[in-house]
Order: C-alpha cells, then sequence, then structure tokens
C-alpha cells in the first residue's frame, strides 16, 4: 500500500509541475520558450506584451536564429549553444532584438537559459527566460552618458574643444546626429548678452558628428551665419526652453528654413531635440540632436537628461570664454609690455624670445649697459593670466631701473628680492576679495651680463633658470650657477654670482627650465642638442628647440638666444696713465687724437675731453696707482676712467666762492648718463655722450 501510495504522490506532483507550466506558459508576463536540442521552438508564452501580436503556430518549428528578430542572432546561438552542451546555465545576458510590432524599432531584453534533462539524466530541451529591458536599460545609459559628460565635457579651457567632447559623449548613445553652434562673439571671449538671443546674432558651428558618415552638414564645422526664423532653433533661443519636434511631412516652418529642413531629409531624421546653452540666463548656443531609423523618438527622460547635460557643458564653455578673454588681455598686456622684437646689439646677435605658453608672467628682457656690455635677462612669475602679467611687468620695470646702476647680478637680484617682498606684502594688505590678493606672488629670475670686450659673462639666478653656453666646435658647457630663493620668498639667503668665459661666436641659451631640473628633463636636453649645432641660424635653432619641448601649458617657458660676435677692434682704445698732475693733459691729447680718428664733430670731441679732464683730475687727487683710460665708440661715445680706489664718488654742488668741487657735476652736464662700476680691487667712472 505504501508503494501505491507513493506512485500517487509523484503523480500528483507530475501533474501539478505540468499545471504550472501551462500557467506560465499562458499566462505569465514573463516570457518563456521552450527549445530542442536542434535550438527550434518547441513551445512559447505569447501572453507576454512583445508576443500578443503573434500565433504560437507562427514560431513553433522555427530554429533561434529566425524566430525572434535577433540583433546579433549567430552570437546568442553560441551562447544557448554552449548551455545546451555544458549545462551551466546563462543567468541575465542582455540580448537586442527588432520589435514585434514594429520591427524597425529595437528592443534590449535581459535572456536567462536552462539545460533541461529527463530522469535518465538525458538533454532534451533548453529553456529561455525573457524580460523585456529595455526602460531599464535606456535609464542606465542615460545615467551612464551623464556621467561621461561631467566627466569628459569641460577638460580643456578652449571652447571648441569643449564642444567636440560634448558630441562626443552624446553620439551615438544618445542620438544619431548632433551640431553644437556657439555665439561667435562667445567663442572669441566676449561675454554673453544677459538676455535671450537677438535673432540676427551670428552663431558657428563649433562641433558636428554623425554616425551617417556621407552626410554633408549645412553648416560645417567653423561657418558662421544667422538662423532664419521662427523655427524651433530661434524659438529654444528665444524663450531659452528645449523643443523636442516630431520631423513630419508638413513642417509648419519650412518656409522660414528651406535649407536646414532639405539636409534634415537628407540625413533621414525622424525626430529632433534643440536645447539651448544658457548660463545665469545668458545664452551661449545651441545643441541639436537628429534620431534616424531604428531609434525611437526623443522622450521627456530624454530632454530632462540633455537639460542637465547642457547645463554641465555651458557652465565649461562659460569657463573656456572666461579664459579666453582673460589669456587675450594677458597676452595683449604682456607684448606692450615687453621688449622690441628686433634689438640690436655691436656683439650680440640676439634671436626674437619665445614664450610658451603666451600670455602668462614669462618675459624676456635685454638691457644694453655702459661700455658695450649687454645683461640678458629671462624670467617667470607663478601663475597665469592678468594678474601674473602685470606682476611680470612690475618687475621688468624694476630690473631696468636697477640697472641703471650698474649693479653685478647678484646685487641687482638682491635689490630685486628686497622689492618684490615689498610688493607682496602691498597686494597681501589688500582686501580679500580683490583679485590681486589672491595666492603668493613667487617668481624666477636669471640675469646674465656679457661684456663684449673681455670676453666673459656674469651670471646670477633666482629660484629656477638655466645657462647653457655653446662653443663653436660644438660642445655645451653646462655651467653650476648657485640658485638664490625665488622672488617674493621669506628667505635672505644670499645670491652668488658666476663669471665664465664666452668665446666668439658661442651661443648663450638662457631659459626659465634649470639645466639640471627632474620634472623639466625634455627642455635643457632639447637645447643641449639643438646647441651642438651651433652655426645654424639663431631663429633654427630657436625652433628646434621649442618643437622639442613638452606640450603647450603643461609647462611655462621663456628662452632667449644671443650669439657673439667680435666687438670692432678700431671702435675701442684705451691708455694707461701715471698718477701725476700731467697726466690730465695727457688724456686729453689721447681723447682728442682718438676722436679725430673716429671722425666725431668737435661740439662732441670738447665735450669729450672736457668730461675726461675731470675724471682724471679726480682719480689723480682722490685715488692711487696707475690710471686706465678708455674709449668706447658703441652707439653712444662710453668715456672711462679706472683706478685703485674703491672710495665712492659724490656728485654736490659747488658754492660760488669754492675753488673746486664742480668736477662731477660738470660731467653730470655734458653727458647723458654717468656712473661707477666697482670690481675686486678698483672702480671705473663711466660717462656717456650720445
Amino acid at each position: 500500500m505504501a508503494d501505491v501510495g507513493s506512485g500517487d504522490a509523484l503523480d500528483d506532483a507530475e501533474g501539478a509541475a505540468e499545471a504550472l507550466l501551462d500557467v506560465l506558459f499562458e499566462q505569465s508576463p514573463v516570457g518563456l520558450h521552450l527549445l530542442d536540442t536542434d535550438l527550434r521552438v518547441i513551445r512559447v508564452n505569447v501572453a507576454t506584451p512583445a508576443m500578443r501580436t503573434l500565433r504560437e503556430e507562427d514560431l513553433v518549428g522555427r530554429p533561434l536564429t529566425e524566430a525572434y528578430g535577433l540583433v546579433d542572432a549567430q552570437e546568442v546561438e553560441e551562447r544557448v549553444r554552449a548551455v545546451l552542451d555544458g549545462g551551466e546555465p546563462l543567468v541575465n545576458q542582455i540580448v537586442r532584438a527588432w520589435a514585434v510590432d514594429k520591427p524597425e524599432r529595437e528592443r534590449t531584453y535581459s535572456l536567462s537559459a536552462f539545460r533541461l534533462q529527463d530522469r535518465n539524466g538525458s538533454v532534451f530541451a533548453v529553456a529561455l527566460q525573457v524580460v523585456d529591458v529595455t526602460e531599464r536599460e535606456n535609464a542606465r545609459r542615460r545615467l551612464r552618458t551623464l556621467a561621461r559628460a561631467r566627466e569628459r565635457v569641460g577638460r580643456t579651457l578652449d571652447v571648441l574643444a569643449t564642444c567636440r567632447e560634448l558630441v562626443d559623449v552624446l553620439v551615438p548613445d544618445i542620438a544619431d546626429t548632433v551640431s553644437v553652434d556657439v555665439v561667435d562673439a562667445v567663442i572669441r571671449g566676449d561675454a554673453p548678452a544677459p538676455a535671450a538671443l537677438v535673432p540676427s546674432t551670428p552663431l558657428r558651428r563649433a562641433a558636428f558628428r554623425s554616425t551617417s558618415g556621407e552626410h554633408e552638414p549645412l553648416y560645417p564645422v567653423g561657418t558662421v551665419y544667422d538662423i532664419p526664423g521662427p523655427t524651433p532653433y530661434t524659438q529654444a533661443l528665444s524663450d531659452l526652453r528645449p523643443r523636442t519636434v516630431p520631423l513630419l511631412d508638413d513642417l509648419p516652418w519650412v518656409a522660414a528654413d528651406p535649407a536646414r529642413v532639405k539636409s534634415i531629409r537628407e540625413l533621414g531624421a525622424h525626430s529632433m531635440l534643440v536645447v539651448p546653452l544658457t548660463v545665469h540666463g545668458s545664452v551661449l548656443g545651441l545643441v541639436t540632436l537628429y534620431r534616424q531609423e531604428p531609434s525611437e523618438g526623443f522622450g521627456d527622460d530624454d530632454t530632462a537628461l540633455l537639460l542637465e547635460v547642457a547645463d554641465h557643458a555651458a557652465l565649461s564653455i562659460d569657463n573656456a570664454r572666461r579664459y579666453a578673454r582673460e589669456h587675450a588681455l594677458a597676452a595683449t598686456l604682456q607684448r606692450y609690455l615687453l621688449p622690441p622684437r628686433r634689438i640690436s646689439r655691436t656683439a650680440l646677435e640676439i634671436t626674437p624670445a619665445s614664450l610658451l605658453p603666451p600670455g602668462g608672467g614669462q618675459w624676456t628682457d635685454v638691457i644694453g649697459l655702459p661700455g658695450a656690455r649687454t645683461a640678458l635677462v629671462v624670467g617667470d612669475v607663478a601663475g597665469q593670466g592678468i594678474r601674473a602679467t602685470t606682476a611680470m611687468g612690475q618687475l621688468r620695470t624694476v630690473i631696468r631701473s636697477l640697472a641703471g646702476f650698474d649693479l653685478g647680478p647678484d646685487e641687482l637680484l638682491a635689490r630685486l628680492h628686497d622689492t618684490t617682498l615689498v610688493l607682496a606684502g602691498e597686494l597681501a594688505d589688500l582686501p580679500a576679495a580683490d583679485l590681486q590678493h589672491a595666492g603668493p606672488w613667487l617668481a624666477d629670475c636669471l640675469v646674465a651680463v656679457y661684456d663684449p670686450l673681455s670676453l666673459r659673462c656674469t651670471v646670477a639666478r633666482s629660484g629656477s633658470g638655466g645657462l647653457l653656453v655653446a662653443h663653436p666646435d660644438g660642445t655645451v658647457e653646462n655651467p653650476e650657477i648657485p640658485a638664490g630663493p625665488r622672488l617674493g620668498e621669506l628667505d635672505r639667503s644670499p645670491f652668488a654670482a658666476v663669471s665664465l668665459e664666452v668665446p666668439e661666436g658661442g651661443v648663450l641659451a638662457l631659459s626659465t627650465l634649470a639645466n639640471d631640473a627632474a620634472d623639466h628633463v625634455h627642455g635643457p636636453r632639447a637645447i643641449k642638442e639643438a646647441l651642438s649645432r651651433p652655426h645654424r641660424p639663431l631663429q633654427d635653432l630657436c625652433d628646434e628647440i621649442v618643437y622639442s619641448l613638452p606640450p603647450a601649458g603643461s609647462v611655462d617657458v621663456a628662452l632667449l638666444l644671443a650669439r657673439t660676435k667680435p666687438f670692432p677692434p678700431d671702435q675701442v682704445a684705451g691708455w694707461q696713465l701715471d698718477a701725476d698732475p700731467a697726466a690730465a693733459a695727457v688724456a686729453r691729447r689721447h681723447v682728442r687724437d682718438r676722436l679725430a680718428a673716429w671722425d666725431l664733430d668737435e661740439e662732441q670731441a670738447y665735450a669729450a675731453e672736457l668730461i675726461v679732464s675731470e675724471l682724471v683730475t679726480n682719480a689723480i687727487r682722490h685715488a692711487r696707482g696707475p690710471i686706465g683710460l678708455r674709449l668706447i665708440h658703441d652707439g653712444t661715445l662710453t668715456c672711462e676712467v679706472r683706478d685703485a680706489s674703491l672710495a665712492a664718488p659724490h656728485l654736490r654742488h659747488a658754492r660760488t666762492v669754492d675753488e673746486g668741487g664742480r668736477g662731477l657735476f660738470i660731467v653730470g652736464r655734458l653727458s647723458q648718463d654717468w656712473g661707477t662700476r666697482y670690481a675686486r680691487d678698483a672702480k671705473t667712472i663711466w660717462a656717456e655722450l650720445a
């Protein structure tokens, strides 16, 4: 009796299982499909929404690859075959198929597959469970698109690059074709009008992308045009609201813009979404999205997504516009603050400076000094924009003022450092909201003074900066220059100068890249390689170095090249004088004879004689040892008197009854400039005549 009862229970369980299968196949909203070992349809649930328009007999007996309109039929068949052969279930595999009721539209399904065996373990079928997850996947796709837009759009402070990033994010995930049009004035850095866009405002096509590679847009990238109206485009720009437009056969705005409608027809788009790019109520431009078959039309979810993406893109474009505006102002200011491009010196050939990127705090300068010497300067104020550029202009002005005192490079930098601390303190006292208040004021500077008469160059640096010397034979010297504190640092460490010999025909390469800086290894290496062939034109050397530097914007660089040339020997003359009263008369005779040989006019010769006479007389009275006299004819006439005393001369105004004290006063009145230059054990008093 127990055996009979067990059989009855088993029969009841099998009957219940069959009843359950019947209910599932006839009423369940979940798609159920039964395939034989040849992957042909045995049974199917036609109660699901996707199958209601079909009859079961339309599918039974058909192969899997033909029955369901699978997009990737071969791949799906291989995966189901693997379940049948190996027994490992396939769970929640995403597949795409053409919709049964709309064969031109795609749907997304979650597919699970399970192998079926009888009591003897023989495989006789495979069961498929299918769930329509189109809306879920679309929602996920929209979230992924929004995340990608926030991550990828606006990575550069460039309006056009930002627009290209936007279309790359939207195509093909959200639309088949996307165009971005930006107000032309915005691309140039101008502020947008704080209101709806005037219909005649010119737009520039900033970016375009389409899955239809052969389609030629009506307005190629770079085209500037006015949008005729009224159209959905002008309406969106007027009220700043998006427009979802089904592109039907009869469009009411075709007469306003027939060329655009014709282009849309050629594209084959069936739906359009127009979204304005706005920030703080001002219009920056327009994003237009098109969908073609088999994509569905734009819905409310798409519009909500595009509004968020457009807000992010508009903010990024506005940031890029602000940067472009400030960069343009800074570059213009920098151009006016820097010296002219062509600078001529008798003993130096100088290439126009290279500043990368332009519009920052980098600068170069070439300053003529008495005695045919030249000061070469490169520097870089930390930061970018107008703040760095104005600081650069201040520092350059201070350097030129200090250079007039004929200071050595180390002493010049020390005084420049003190001035920088004073200027930085003034900025720190500004209100916190002032843009000039933000951040410390730090700068690097390298100063080199070249003397063509001694063939020596004296160098000192503050912070970073490097000097390389190329000899005519191609060897490149890398002198070790002690680094003083950066300008603006609260560091009173002394500056040290280095003096080195530079042969005629050598090349001096000054840059804001330190020769031994590990983070700028490509820069010094590129300079050394270019200088190993120093006989080429300086402009070619400069260009080769710039081409080898890191990408623009990754590092700030100021570069200055100068090739030394022989100073004409017939333009300089020198004599040694004894320290006795007759030396003044001897000096006047030397000056008179030399200026006659140089064919200078009598008035200038008389002034030079008087200046030299006074300087030599002062040296005889107040100094000791031999006296050196030198005349240099280099655009100006420089008279130099050298003695062994380090006592500083002092100009004073003599009284009427005084018999002396007028020497330096006379020198100052007859010359256009005069000063004193100190060496280790001597001093030189010089005077220049125009």
